[in-house]
């Protein structure tokens, strides 16, 4: 029999997250080793739950939720998440504009897959979260990565996305807070940002799943607030603040100037038809989640676990030899840099692989989130602070004989 083939649109796609060195973790734990896993923000097995409030309604509604809903989604979660949009003093949203989806993730796919054509370009942050990069390519266009400058704590660089601006170009995305860096733009980058979408007629998806996931008192700004002359496409969902990561409730809204954007809009509501309806249970979740009590502040605030751990990495991972990074000011990650005078690592997911091999220690390499060189890598500061310690001391351990082998040669 002829070997079946994947399909050549998979060629530029990758998601490391889950890749391959994610494959050889499985493999060891197979074999007995215990794995410290730093590779992904999925709060349930770090002992983060979700809210009980959101589960017992859930429980509550499971009989009423065996049907096929709207196929942008219940009623009163879509209300909740407009009333939410104008706490965000986003403006100008109706129970229409409001798409509720299997996680973000699945909107984001949906959201390029009714705009691109062969040989569009999108502009998508360096680094990334890379499933943004891949539904630009499994839809046909191009991502054409714009840097985000860890010198200025991560912030986008405006001449950088002006110069990579073309004929072909029909979008930006903009992650904030970001992941992987938790950067948190200001007001005034957004603005400048608002204003190149303004002259070269650009869409803005707002990656927003984030937002409640805060530290030292700071506050986010929706992009989608600034201004009612351009088209947005905001993502948000109840994943990461709320600890609900395989309820899969997700939504995106569409607002700003949709006179221009018809066509694209109906191509939208094809999509979310063509997949029925997003699932009935973790709909459910929604309007608990928004109009509830908002423990993600215990988390975050002074004393919070969260917060605990974010210092204790940072101060751990910091203190190793040639390893900077900057600390994250929102969500559940920092990307360090390793020193290339010091670590002068060609490939960076081999890097990975032998982090793992010999510490048991899994974590991402930067260039799975589209960075430029091999020389950063993610990690979650999510496991308890006495696992944390543990995972950053091998992490220590290894980068001391990586170096001593290097003087050695």
């Amino acid at each position: 029999m002829r070997p079946i083939q994947k399909s050549r649109k998979l060629a530029d796609v990758c998601y490391d997250i889950r890749g391959p060195v994610l494959e050889k973790a499985k493999q060891m734990e197979d074999e007995g080793h215990r794995i410290i896993k730093l590779n992904i923000g999925n709060l349930a097995v770090f002992g983060f739950d979700a809210p009980d409030e959101i589960v017992q309604d859930m429980i509550l509604n499971m009989p009423n939720a065996a049907g096929y809903t709207d196929s942008k989604g219940m009623f009163a979660p879509r209300k909740a998440i407009m009333h939410y949009t104008q706490e965000k003093n986003i403006e100008g949203v109706t129970i229409d504009d409001i798409y509720i989806g299997n996680g973000a993730s699945e909107l984001i796919v949906m959201g390029m897959n009714a705009l691109l054509n062969s040989g569009d370009e999108v502009l998508v942050p360096a680094p990334d979260y890379p499933l943004w990069t891949a539904a630009v390519s499994l839809s046909g266009g191009k991502p054409v990565h714009y840097i985000c400058d860890e010198e200025s704590g991560w912030l986008p660089d405006i001449d950088d996305i002006k110069k990579k601006i073309t004929p072909n170009t029909k979008a930006i995305v903009v992650i904030n807070p970001n992941n992987p860096t938790g950067a948190l733009y200001p007001v005034e980058l957004l603005q400048q940002i608002v204003e190149v979408a303004r002259q070269h007629q650009l869409i803005v998806f707002a990656d927003e799943i984030y937002d409640k996931t805060l530290y030292d008192g700071e506050t986010h700004t929706s992009i989608a607030s600034l201004a009612d002359d351009v088209l947005f496409l905001t993502l948000n969902g109840l994943s990461k603040n709320y600890r609900s990561c395989g309820y899969r409730a997700g939504w995106m809204v569409v607002s700003g100037n949709k006179k221009p954007a018809k066509d694209y809009i109906e191509g939208l509501n094809m999509l979310a038809s063509m997949r029925l309806c997003a699932n009935a249970p973790g709909q459910y979740a929604i309007q608990t989640a928004l109009g509830g009590y908002q423990s993600i502040n215990d988390l975050v605030s002074p004393g919070g676990r969260l917060l605990k751990q974010r210092d204790l990495a940072h101060r751990l991972l910091t203190e190793i030899p040639g390893v900077s990074c900057v600390k994250p000011k929102s969500a559940l990650y920092m990307f360090p840099r390793l020193d290339p005078k010091i670590y002068p690592i060609a490939d960076d997911q081999q890097f990975a692989y032998e982090l793992l091999a010999e510490e048991k220690v899994l974590i991402v390499q930067g260039t799975g989130f589209n960075w430029i060189a091999p020389d950063h890598f993610r990690v979650v500061f999510l496991p308890n602070s006495d696992d944390l310690t543990e995972a950053i001391g091998r992490i220590a351990r290894f980068l001391e004989s990586y170096r001593k082998r290097r003087a050695i040669a």
